[in-house]
């Protein structure tokens, strides 16, 4: 790799290089382009060809952030993997995994083959190694995005059959395509080698494959160490990134060491440990949501090292040449995709719209497709960088043209949760207050503090200017469902009622029965009409008990009702009701949580439960929750049930 004071130089120089891409990533998010393109871009334009920032002698000496970076992408990619998450689409996943895995790998490799004599770099290959690059190439193909996958759902807030069968096959798909591009990069080896595929071969790539997964289990069982240890989590995480390094540079020290015995020299796949040892970690360690942590805490500083060398070890010239096969391979990989996705869905048995459109979730492709690109750029390097190049062009489209088909996809099977409001959704949500009291007018500033639209509703006399001027407020003559409506009533999520009891009843009764708000918060000013509010579902605050428990709770327990008060920084609560199905039985410990959240309480009908990692959840439990807002909103979406 060089000398290391020059190794030095090439890194601070690509770390500012690095800033530079993140910085002109943040341009292309604001347009709607990937993040990936961005970077891409800015390594292209401080890369050799272009500005010049980073030699043409920096990129080969810079590969350790590639391996750094491969280690990562395929520890992140098992991580997604969590089996109790895609049991009850087993048979649709099964089938579809089958189809996209199959069926699109043997048309890729058959449509590339076919393709050769179109493809500069391939036209004057031997008919061996032509086979070589289709296999590559169409495993490559098979490769997703699970984190463009969850991106899209998140933003969508999607749940449904259609969302689990995407991502239960995206991550499913990404594991196994790691194992199947092990198979055939030993098999290309051999045949570029222009050696037979005798049985010796045969017996060399069982073993690499076996020697893959004993380094996983040793990595799996090694980074169980790390996190036991009382180390801060940057160093743990650090700690972890050597580790997967670690592996690749034992991959590489073996098969130089026993090139002398093998003419290829024995080469276990570094992707296929790592992918291993992360799936052993998700699913049968206890730090799952640790690693899960590590994962979101390195994701883009990692991503953007990788993206943007690899966008500045792309060459112009090449890309110019290329263009065009890039388009023909990016239209190939579309109908292999969809052949896959149509064949899956027909023996599992899906319904007519699924079949129709089951192939757009799998289009976008990002992390895993660009990092086997570059194990076989760095491996053959007499036509690698063509073959980097290419794949890279076809991924950069499938990164324009997959996200928009995935939405689209997601609301054409009405599994898209977008507020119907607006289709610019910021988050918020809406409260109606009912009263002009001071009371009224904090709470509503309140309120809109912590990102709600809160207006206050007045009946009678008129508003002061001082109170009224920051917040929207209305003046109704009468009470009825008509006036109600004239002011948007039904976009509310909550309403407070400040009024006086029979006002309040009269409104409670309303917008019950006919308005549909579940949440009602009323202020009771008379004891004796507790039961009329309870029997209404009400929420009912007593002025005359609610100070004195309040002070109470600051006594014993400070910062337990800082908390819930919402007065600690960042922090909040909320109540969520479990109607999902598929929620119901889950022990909480298997739930995977955003890690700034913790659940307090499940009430149960009339009974609190202090819950703890073996608690079951059941249909209808209410769940008290503590965290970011964000994160909170990820965890309503999850525990609610899809509606039509």
């Amino acid at each position: 790799m060089g000398d290391f004071s020059d190794i030095a130089i090439y890194l601070i120089a690509f770390i500012w290089v690095m800033f530079a891409s993140a910085y002109a990533s943040t341009f292309f998010q604001r347009i709607k382009l990937p993040l990936i393109t961005g970077f891409l871009v800015a390594g292209l334009i401080c890369g050799p060809h272009v500005l010049a920032f980073l030699p043409a002698e920096s990129i080969s000496g810079l590969n350790f952030i590639n391996d750094l970076s491969l280690a990562f992408i395929a520890l992140a990619a098992g991580n997604e993997l969590f089996l109790k998450e895609v049991r009850s689409q087993l048979k649709s996943i099964a089938w579809n995994v089958f189809g996209q895995l199959v069926v699109t790998f043997i048309f890729s490799a058959a449509a590339v083959y076919w393709l050769s004599d179109y493809i500069p770099f391939m036209r004057e290959m031997p008919s061996l190694v032509k086979v070589a690059v289709a296999i590559l190439v169409a495993t490559i193909f098979v490769a997703r995005s699970p984190s463009s996958a969850i991106a899209v759902i998140n933003e969508m807030r999607a749940k449904g059959p259609f969302t689990q069968m995407s991502i239960g096959v995206t991550v499913i798909k990404d594991v196994l395509v790691i194992l199947l591009f092990a198979i055939c990069f030993s098999v290309a080896r051999t045949l570029v080698s222009g050696k037979d595929l005798d049985l010796s071969v045969l017996l060399v790539l069982v073993a690499e494959l076996a020697v893959a997964m004993g380094v996983g289990y040793a990595l799996f069982k090694a980074i169980q160490l790390v996190f036991t240890i009382r180390f801060p989590s940057f160093v743990k995480g650090v700690l972890v990134l050597a580790m997967g390094y670690g592996v690749f540079y034992l991959s590489h020290w073996t098969a130089e060491v026993t090139k002398p015995w093998l003419d290829n020299g024995f080469h276990y796949e570094p992707l296929l440990a790592c992918i291993a040892a992360s799936f052993l970690l998700t699913n049968y360690s206890r730090f799952r949501a640790e690693f899960t942590t590590f994962v979101e805490y390195f994701g883009l500083p990692v991503y953007a090292a990788f993206f943007t060398l690899t966008g500045a070890s792309l060459s112009i010239d090449v890309l110019w040449k290329v263009w065009m096969v890039a388009l023909i391979l990016f239209g190939v990989r579309l109908v292999s995709l969809i052949l896959g996705s149509v064949t899956g869905a027909s023996l599992a048995g899906d319904p007519p719209l699924f079949r129709k459109i089951g192939w757009m979730p799998f289009v976008t492709q990002a992390g895993v497709g660009l990092g086997l690109a570059t194990q076989v750029a760095l491996e053959f390097p007499a036509w690698g960088t063509e073959f980097a190049s290419i794949i890279v062009a076809v991924i950069v489209l499938n990164q324009f043209l997959g996200p928009p088909l995935f939405k689209w996809a997601l609301i054409k099977v009405k599994e898209a949760h977008l507020p119907a409001s607006s289709p610019e959704f910021d988050g918020t949500r809406d409260a109606f207050i009912f009263g002009t009291d001071p009371q009224g007018w904090t709470l509503a500033r309140q309120l809109m503090a912590h990102n709600w639209n809160a207006e206050v509703v007045g009946n009678r006399g008129l508003f002061r200017p001082e109170d009224s001027k920051d917040v929207v407020h209305h003046q109704l003559k009468s009470l009825d469902l008509e006036a109600l409506e004239s002011i948007n009533i039904r976009k509310g999520d909550a309403v407070v009622l400040l009024l006086s009891d029979e006002e309040n009843l009269e409104l409670c009764n309303t917008i019950r029965e006919k308005v549909g708000i579940k949440d009602i918060v009323v202020r009771l000013n008379e004891r004796s009409n507790f039961d009329a509010f309870h029997e209404l579902g009400a929420l009912i605050v007593e002025p005359s008990t609610a100070t004195v428990s309040l002070l109470d709770q600051f006594v014993r327990s400070p910062v337990a009702a800082s908390l819930l008060l919402g007065t600690e920084d960042a922090q909040q609560t909320m109540d969520i009701e479990v109607s999902d199905e598929e929620m119901h039985g889950m022990f909480i410990r298997d739930l995977r949580f955003p890690s700034d959240t913790i659940i307090l309480s499940v009430k149960r009908k009339d009974e609190i439960i202090i819950s703890h990692g073996y608690t079951r959840l059941r249909l209808g439990d209410i769940v008290s929750v503590v965290g970011s807002s964000e994160s909170l909103e990820k965890i309503r979406l999850r525990f609610e049930s899809v509606r039509e």
